[in-house]
C-alpha cells in the first residue's frame, strides 16, 4: 500500500520514535524511506541586532553549521534505517525568511511523490502550543498526503508515568501496549 515513505526527522527523541516505526512500516510494505530534514537559515534576532556579535559569528557560518549539522543528523538516521534492512535516502531542505517548514515538507512529499508522510509530535497543548507551534499540525492542516503522527515518550516521574498531568499507574506491557495503540494516529483527507 505504502511504496514510498517520507519522514521529517530533527534528532529529537521523538523524531527518533517516528524513524524507528516507519522503518516498521517499510519492511512490513517493502517500501523505500526518504528522510528530510529542514534547516532554517533565517537570521537569529541577535546576529540581526548586534553588529558585534555579527562580526564574531558570520552569517554564512551560522548557516554552514546548520547544514553541516543537517547533513550529519541525516547521515546518521539512514545508517539506521540501511541496518534494519530498509531502502533509503536523503534530502537536506533550506527554509529561510518568511518560509515554513511544514510547507517545505509538503512541497518534497509532492515532489518525490510519497504515499506516506511521517513525523513526530509532542502533543503540546495551551499556551505552549501556542508560542512554539508544531510542524506536525501544519503538516496535518495543508498536506495532500497520508501523515502518520507519532507522539512522543511518555515521562516518567518516580513509579508513575504521566502526560499532561494525568498519572498513569498501569505497569508493564499494558502500559507499553497502550502507548503505542494511542501514540500514533494516522490522519487521512485532511
Amino acid at each position: 500500500m505504502y511504496k514510498r515513505i517520507l519522514v521529517a526527522i530533527d534528532g529529537s527523541d521523538t523524531s527518533d520514535l517516528a524513524l524507528r516505526e516507519a522503518i516498521g512500516l517499510a519492511k512490513d510494505q517493502n517500501a523505500m524511506l526518504r528522510l528530510v530534514h529542514v534547516v532554517d537559515v533565517t537570521a537569529p534576532a541577535y546576529v540581526a541586532a548586534e553588529v558585534t556579535v555579527a562580526v564574531h559569528f558570520p552569517l554564512a557560518e551560522y548557516q554552514k553549521a546548520l547544514k553541516e549539522s543537517g547533513e550529519k543528523l541525516l547521515k546518521t538516521r539512514a545508517t539506521t534505517a540501511r541496518e534494519a534492512g530498509v531502502n533509503v535516502d536523503t534530502k537536506l531542505i533550506t527554509v529561510g525568511v518568511g518560509e515554513r517548514i511544514h510547507e517545505a515538507i509538503e512541497e518534497q512529499s509532492k515532489q518525490w511523490h510519497a504515499n506516506l508522510i511521517v513525523v513526530g509530535t509532542e502533543g503540546r497543548r495551551g499556551f505552549q502550543r501556542l508560542m512554539i507551534g508544531s510542524v506536525a499540525e501544519g503538516l496535518v492542516r495543508i498536506s495532500t498526503k497520508p501523515v502518520l503522527l507519532i507522539r512522543g515518550a511518555r515521562k516518567k516521574k518516580g513509579t508513575l508515568t504521566e502526560r499532561h498531568g494525568r498519572a498513569n499507574k498501569t505497569s508493564g506491557a499494558k502500559r507499553r501496549d497502550r502507548a503505542r495503540a494511542m501514540g500514533a494516529a494516522l490522519y487521512t483527507d485532511c
